[in-house]
Formats: C-alpha cells, sequence, structure tokens
C-alpha cells in the first residue's frame, strides 16, 4: 500500500497540475476567445499531456467553467460591506467597490471570459455560459442585499433596479479598461461609480419616504 506521504505528494501535484492547467487555459482563452480554445493548446501551454487535462475535466467546456468558478470565488470574497466601525456608509460602499475593483485586475478572468460566453449564442448553451449566469446571479444577490440592508425604506423593485444599474455600470467600466488597458485606473472608476449608486439610493430612499 503506498504510504501516507506518497499519498499526500500525489494530492499536492494534482492540485499543482490543475493550476497550471486552469492558468494555462485563462492565457489561451483571453488571446483566442472561447471557439479558439482547445484541449491541445492548453496541453501545449501548461506541458502536459491531454491525458492529465481529461483527467482533471471532462472537455473544454468543463475546463472553461472551472475557469470561471475560481476567479469567482475570489471576486465574490470581494463583494462584502465593511464592518460600520469602519466608516459612514458611504465610506463602507466606495471600499467595497474597490475591493471589487481590485479583485477583478488581480483575477479577470471570471468577468473576462463570462461576458464573452454570455454575448454569445450557440444552439447548444456550453456549460461555462450557465456556469457565469448562475454565479453572476449569486454576485447581484449579493449586491441588493447590501443596498438593502442600508436602505431599509427602499422596496423590493427598487432594489432591483439599483443593484441592476450597479452591476451594469461596473461591466461597461470592466470593458473599458479592457479596451484601454491600464490608462483607467479601475479602481478609482468603481469608487466613482459607488458613490452615484449611493446617491441614487439615498434619492430614492427620500421619495419613498415622502
Amino acid at each position: 500500500m503506498p504510504s501516507a506521504q506518497t499519498a499526500r505528494k500525489k494530492r499536492a501535484n494534482g492540485v499543482e497540475s490543475r493550476q497550471r492547467i486552469l492558468d494555462a487555459t485563462v492565457d489561451i482563452a483571453g488571446e483566442r476567445g472561447y471557439e479558439g480554445t482547445s484541449i491541445a493548446a492548453v496541453s501545449t501551454k501548461c506541458g502536459l499531456p491531454a491525458s492529465s487535462i481529461y483527467w482533471h475535466f471532462k472537455d473544454k467546456d468543463d475546463l472553461i467553467a472551472a475557469v470561471i468558478e475560481r476567479s469567482f470565488e475570489t471576486w465574490l470574497a470581494a463583494v462584502e460591506l465593511p464592518d460600520e466601525e469602519t466608516g459612514t456608509p458611504l465610506e463602507r460602499v466606495t471600499t467595497m467597490a474597490a475591493n471589487v475593483a481590485k479583485s477583478l485586475v488581480d483575477e479577470p478572468d471570471f468577468l473576462r471570459l463570462g461576458l464573452m460566453l454570455a454575448l454569445e449564442r450557440r444552439p447548444a448553451e456550453p456549460r461555462g455560459r450557465a456556469v457565469f449566469l448562475q454565479v453572476r446571479g449569486t454576485a447581484s444577490q449579493r449586491i441588493a442585499d447590501v443596498i438593502g440592508s442600508l436602505f431599509p425604506a427602499l422596496d423590493d423593485d427598487a432594489v432591483r433596479k439599483l443593484s441592476v444599474y450597479a452591476v451594469a455600470g461596473a461591466d461597461g467600466l470592466f470593458v473599458q479598461r479592457e479596451i484601454a488597458g491600464d490608462s483607467i485606473d479601475l479602481v478609482a472608476m468603481f469608487e466613482m461609480h459607488a458613490r452615484l449608486v449611493y446617491d441614487a439610493a439615498v434619492r430614492m430612499a427620500a421619495e419613498a419616504d415622502a
């Protein structure tokens, strides 16, 4: 029987191989898009045989979905409103927005690949697209919960409108940075966007109380 040390080494090697495959997929998909990404290209990029890739992932679509899920975990962790002790509600919102922007700069794969898949239409929907839409819904709900907690006077429809606007604006800023590159300060833009959403929420809450 293999020793416990050997088993741990195998698991560690398996985790390392999986990360190498995912990292290579990010590079290939970023250069070639979904259609241009192939198991053969990923194999060449990561230096592992195709059999190793198929051991971890069923097919290309499963691989793309795993990339989106890995990046999303990092992104979602940033969608967290800081504690009340850290500042005013507006300061807490702008801090959260800045953290989200930093996570997208560090781990853009979730949104880059997800938007690419979401905007394309195919007879058979790739699993990666379904995964993106599902996890995106989770993120949108997290933002709606934050808005609702800060502005309890707002009804569900108002909260939904604000969260849709917040997510759509974030998408646009991300796409602009993808186009223009580092000349766009994504953190500063997200902070500005957060203040605009907050101001809109303040006005809507005042109208609801009137």
